[in-house]
């Protein structure tokens, strides 16, 4: 199957989820969660993002994660994902609760797509009470989904967007067996992954170049994740839309939909006039209606 044809399944199987100008939407990818040891990526944003959540969470905002939440390649059990970074996973439960949570996995995470998998993520143990307390019970981690405008027409289509990646999709357990056996411990000595769309900049290109053209000839506006890279279009141009990541150096990434407006925003560490240190938030891009995106694209329709 080709990364179009894989692309287009994904889109027919996704849920569709009805939002308005009331909704409010964060969306972020690749957090990479790890275990706590050197090579835990997250680690250093760790508090950049539970205080950027925590402000999402309070200001009534549901929380989608397109994939590679936790880094499953490199690390075999969640438990001890789930354990190093309890605070996190206590404030996404909150979330979850309240319904205002959705999982999609992505190729780092790809095993997640596996019902008997998920269901460690029903539950984690608590040192506090002793005993095992509720996590994501009954969550259905999936691979896509759709945000769907006042039931019209008009959808914005969220997947990682490894389906565009040869190697990290149909041949992802070659690359995690590369990864998890050669690759990290010599990444670990200063070497670059080559199987990494996040730290090949090439590769990056030839992936979005096929997420583009997908997005183009499927005239749908679409978000993703998985080349780590920051995108955000003009009127007129492809809707293909990157929310970034979590890893990056000194800050985080995400976009935002808030009444009927997307926007790109950052999270990063700040200082007051007075040197003390503060988690702020920068708009990169927008806000802009996507009403104009959709007019755009429902022109192209009719030509």
């Amino acid at each position: 199957m080709s990364a179009f044809a894989r692309l287009s399944h994904v889109l027919s199987t996704s849920k569709v989820i009805p939002f308005d100008e009331t909704s409010r939407i964060i969306i972020m990818s690749d957090c990479h969660r790890g275990n706590g040891s050197w090579g835990d990526n997250f680690s250093n944003n760790q508090n950049l993002y539970f205080a950027a959540l925590y402000y999402y969470y309070e200001n009534g905002y549901s929380y989608i994660e397109v994939g590679d939440g936790d880094e499953l390649w490199e690390n075999r059990n969640i438990t001890d994902i789930i354990n190093t970074h309890s605070d996190v996973f206590w404030l996404m439960s909150l979330f979850y609760q309240d319904h205002r949570l959705y999982m999609l996995y992505g190729n780092h995470d790809i095993i997640k797509k596996d019902s008997k998998y998920q269901t460690k993520c029903h539950s984690f143990y608590c040192d506090s009470v002793n005993s095992k307390i509720p996590l994501f019970p009954g969550i259905k981690i999936t691979e896509g989904l759709r945000l769907r405008y006042k039931n019209t027409a008009n959808d914005i289509f969220l997947t990682h967007g490894h389906q565009a990646d040869i190697l990290n999709d149909p041949l992802w357990k070659l690359s995690r067996f590369l990864v998890r056996y050669l690759w990290r411990p010599l990444e670990l000595t200063g070497v670059q992954d080559p199987t990494s769309a996040a730290k090949n900049n090439e590769k990056k290109n030839i992936i979005e170049k096929k997420l583009m053209e997908w997005a183009k000839q499927n005239n749908q506006l679409l978000i993703c994740g998985h080349t780590h890279r920051p995108v955000f279009p003009k009127i007129g141009e492809i809707p293909y839309f990157n929310d970034g990541s979590c890893v990056h150096p000194r800050c985080i990434t995400g976009i935002e939909i808030r009444n009927g407006t997307i926007a790109l925003v950052k999270w990063s560490l700040m200082t007051k006039e007075d040197r003390t240190l503060y988690v702020g938030r920068d708009l990169l891009e927008g806000p802009v209606r996507l009403t104009d995106y959709f007019d755009e694209m429902n022109k192209s329709k009719k030509k």
